[in-house]
């Protein structure tokens, strides 16, 4: 085989391991995410806490809708 074919296989080989890494990398970023949320609702309390506000239930299911609703809009 000549040398221009060898090149070409190896770009796109390249090419096609990057775009599958990309992907896979994602995927398992996002199913991380859905396990392991980024804020549960004891840091979101202990957070309203130091700031002086006393969390209530109510406010706190507000708050975590809220963040579920943008994150599945994105």
């Amino acid at each position: 085989m000549s040398t221009s074919i060898w090149i070409v296989l190896v770009v796109l080989a390249l090419l096609v391991g990057g775009v599958a890494g990309f992907f896979l990398a994602r995927r398992s970023m996002e199913s991380y995410l859905k396990k392991n949320p980024p804020i549960s609702e004891e840091m979101m309390k202990s957070m309203m806490t130091s700031m002086g506000q006393k969390p209530s239930q109510k406010k706190l299911n507000q708050m975590m809708a809220q963040m579920k609703n943008n994150t599945q809009t994105k």
